[in-house]
């Protein structure tokens, strides 16, 4: 059993990685001349930077990365409620932190404006220019199936080992649907990082990939835990 400040530790780094590898994968080989990753590619960077984390820090902290996820593994009953604003901070923390250090290394080059730097948005900060509504329904439905995907895989009852695999490919999946309507969030403090380096109006519509991923998270918590109950019920 870890103390919470290895917990907290490891989000922070845990976090720290996904924001540097996922968003750093859309702001510096995303579009890059001839060799551009695309959308398929950042796709997969932010499944990646889950997976590989879940395995490296699944073990001391759960691997949240993700204060939606914390919420929803709240509600379902799987994480205790005095754990949670610590574990917020420190996600949002590293979330922080891994979009400082992608600034640092993006305008190391001549002529770097930094722009969107990969935040979310709607309307026209949508990368498709996507209503308001239509964002906040994809964010809520994706942040949901997320958390069924989490809670899912990391049930007792399911495989052992392959929670990792299974969250990584959800991730990337959210990701190849959502990348044109939001830019896809699923993740506030990814949201928040990389919103407050951005050339846009980013920041002030932020809240939105606040409050969408947190109502996405608990309502799979809830979810999830009567699916359970017909399950033992049956």
């Amino acid at each position: 059993m870890f103390a919470l400040k290895n917990k907290l530790a490891a989000e922070f780094i845990g976090t720290f990685w996904l924001v540097l590898g996922g968003c750093g994968s859309a702001v510096l080989a995303a579009a890059f001349p001839e060799l551009g990753i695309g959308f398929v590619g950042v796709s997969l960077a932010f499944g990646l930077t889950v997976l590989t984390m879940a395995y490296a820090i699944g073990h001391i902290s759960g691997c949240h990365l993700n204060p939606a996820v914390s919420l929803g593994l709240l509600v379902g009953g799987r994480f205790p409620a005095k754990e949670l604003i610590p574990y917020v901070i420190a996600q949002v923390l590293g979330g922080i932190a891994g979009a400082a250090v992608l600034y640092l290394i993006a305008s190391g080059k001549a002529g770097f404006v930094a722009g969107g730097f990969a935040s979310n948005g709607f309307d026209a900060l949508s990368p498709g220019g996507f209503s308001l509504t239509a964002v906040l329904v994809c964010e809520i439905v994706m942040t949901f199936m997320f958390l069924l995907i989490i809670l899912g895989a990391t049930d007792s009852r399911a495989p052992a080992g392959f929670a990792p695999i299974a969250i990584g490919l959800g991730l990337t999946l959210i990701h190849l649907i959502s990348i044109p309507v939001s830019n896809t969030s699923v993740n506030p403090a990814r949201s928040l990082a990389v919103a407050l380096f951005a050339d846009t109006a980013a920041l002030s519509q932020v809240w939105l990939f606040w409050v969408a991923p947190l109502i996405g998270a608990a309502l799979a918590g809830v979810a999830y835990k009567c699916l359970v109950c017909s399950l033992k019920a049956n």
